[in-house]
């Protein structure tokens, strides 16, 4: 989940050009850096836990014939940046090993790191002492690890450097007297590169400069923030999460209880929502969307289309149906804003890997966004309102500004989306006073007089509590603005044409080895860091959850029965302390203090 970059010079170095890369990778994460350089017969490292073009600019390239860097987005193992240096071998790595721990139980050499990069070092370590060649290391890390490995191996002693990649994330070409290569085409393209080559599963040896001096490296530590902190487990913190089964009433043909927004019931005892409910899960023929994609279609194995890409259930499935039913070449585009969960990432990985998938990753300053975020929750503890728990994810609506850019930098203009047409809550909303729309027919465009009378009634809500105007006001308001007002075209959504079965999507995503979370039994908002804090606020004030209505949706729908829809949910519902845990923990925030201020909110029910 980095970006990666580097250059091999006959003489000396283009540094123009490099400057490109370095400042393209800063899109792929930049919570810490690295890169190693030759110069005057020996290879320095230089590693620290900020940005790596203000690495770079304090240390100043040399101008020798080799470097590589690596711009990071933190996932694991917070002080271990990279390069990963062992005896001669250093290393840049690109995606998460997701099996690392299993792996090191088969290795001759000792993890000293946390980092899961070290234990591709670790292989190449063993594979030379067993006098493999460097193909066959490349082949031995492709045979043990799961998840994406894109990754530069630099062998000092015999002078090579090794290129490898098992979804594409890796491009290299020439350009004049100098090899370049980086995780994506598009800077490749930028600098003028010839003869620019994907590595798809396979790798690229290179000669570069050998020495038998050890690695002069330099690791810069002045990071005071835990950008992922541990997780602890609190038996006293635990205890406080509240979870009662209230005796609501609730909708005779669904599962929508008293408490939702604008609900009613006629004699029968069954809701508006069920009696307005239009049948969502009713897929066109496969047929018109197939014939549609002839005109995207690209020859040979350039990409032809975009997928939205979070980790989770439905955008993973979605990447199985666009692959193996419609026979596209897609590229995955995941924004992280600091709030995509490790499982997440994980998942990200794994399916990018297992499909062969190039993963193109788009990194916000995640300090900046967790600070948004923190001020915000801050003002809402001040003032509760339950209409104002989306300020919360205000910061994650920058995913559909980047998603122009992706659009741009690869001269792909098709989107091909997973989003799940049950998905619908008009409960969020419906706390700040505005009536359900019940057409709902439209998917991330909800017309401007729609947002506007949204935007007017947040703004009055904020003026209970003056901490929502706060710097984060403007990240806010502009993402809104790029979710709502900015025109779309060339978008698809898979489900259009597809039944939304969910369980024949978890049966196809067994497939794949992709994660669940531990602490629920659901496999919806498992990737999303936010969804566990703001369900529980949820469920403690008003008495139900999305689970609610989203399992509603599929009664209408008659994929389930409202019995067991009801089963469901009581479980679904339970507190997750691992994953509001990490929330709190993420944010700088204390445990206890939140939860008891949540629990103290004046409920909507009689207890």
């Amino acid at each position: 989940m980095c970006g990666i970059f580097g250059t091999i010079s006959q003489e000396s170095m283009n540094v123009a050009a490099l400057s490109v890369l370095i400042d393209h990778s800063l899109q792929r994460g930049r919570d810490s850096s690295g890169y190693v350089e030759f110069f005057e017969d020996q290879y320095r490292v230089f590693k620290a836990d900020y940005s790596v073009d203000r690495l770079i600019n304090s240390k100043k390239i040399r101008g020798g014939s080799f470097l590589m860097g690596h711009s990071r987005l933190i996932t694991n193992g917070l002080t271990d940046n990279q390069p990963v240096v062992s005896d001669d071998i250093c290393l840049i790595h690109n995606g998460i090993v997701v099996n690392d721990g299993e792996i090191w139980g088969h290795l001759n050499t000792k993890r000293q790191l946390q980092i899961d990069s070290e234990v591709l070092v670790a292989i190449a370590k063993d594979g030379l002492e067993s006098q493999l060649s460097l193909e066959e290391i490349s082949d031995r890390i492709f045979e043990l690890c799961e998840g994406v490995v894109s990754a530069a191996i630099l062998f000092k002693s015999i002078g090579k450097l090794l290129l490898l990649s098992n979804n594409g994330s890796l491009y290299y070409g020439d350009l004049k007297d100098s090899i370049f290569f980086a995780s994506e085409k598009y800077p490749l393209d930028k600098i003028g590169c010839k003869n620019v080559k994907q590595l798809q599963s396979g790798n690229k040896i290179f000669e570069v400069p050998s020495s038998e001096l050890i690695f002069d490296t330099t690791d810069i530590r002045s990071r005071k923030e835990d950008l992922i902190p541990q997780l602890t487990f609190s038996l006293t913190e635990s205890s406080l999460l509240e979870y009662d089964l209230h005796d609501l009433r609730r909708c005779t043909k669904c599962i929508l209880p008293e408490t939702m927004p604008y609900i009613s019931f006629d004699q029968s005892g069954v809701c508006n929502y069920c009696r307005n409910y239009k049948i969502k899960n009713s897929p066109r023929p496969k047929e018109e969307l197939l014939a549609v994609m002839e005109g995207y279609r690209r020859p040979g194995f350039e990409p032809d289309c975009i997928v939205p890409f979070s980790g989770g259930r439905d955008s993973c499935y979605g990447l199985h149906l666009i692959i193996e039913e419609l026979q596209m070449k897609p590229i995955t585009y995941t924004y992280d804003w600091g709030m995509v969960t490790d499982l997440g990432r994980r998942n990200i990985s794994q399916m990018c890997a297992k499909l062969g998938v190039e993963n193109i990753i788009v990194a916000d300053d995640i300090s900046k966004k967790r600070k948004n975020i923190r001020m915000n929750l801050t003002a809402w503890l001040k003032s509760p309102h339950l209409g104002m728990m989306s300020i919360l994810t205000a910061g994650d609506k920058h995913f559909f500004r980047h998603v122009e850019t992706i659009k741009e930098q690869t001269g792909i203009n098709l989107n091909l989306w997973g989003v799940n047409p049950l998905e619908v809550t008009h409960f969020k909303t419906g706390f700040l006073d505005i009536p359900p729309d019940f057409e709902g027919n439209k998917v991330y465009t909800h017309g401007a007089l729609k947002q506007l009378n949204y935007q007017y009634r947040r703004f009055k809500t904020m003026l209970d509590s003056f901490g929502y105007f706060n710097s984060s006001l403007w990240d806010t308001l502009s993402g809104e603005y790029y979710r709502s007002f900015t025109e779309k075209t060339d978008y698809y959504h898979i489900f259009d044409y597809w039944q939304w079965d969910e369980k024949v999507i978890d049966s196809t995503l067994e497939s794949y080895d992709w994660e669940k979370a531990i602490d629920t039994s659901t496999t919806w908002r498992i990737g999303d860091g936010t969804a566990a804090f703001y369900n529980y606020v949820y469920y403690t004030v008003a008495g139900f959850t999305e689970h609610d209505t989203f399992r509603s949706n599929q009664v209408r729908e008659g994929a389930l029965s409202r019995e067991e829809a009801l089963t469901l949910v009581v479980d679904e519902n339970k507190p997750r302390y691992e994953n509001i845990k990490w929330y709190l923990d993420t944010l700088d925030l204390n445990f206890s203090d939140v939860i008891k201020i949540v629990n103290n909110i004046t409920k909507l029910y009689n207890h």
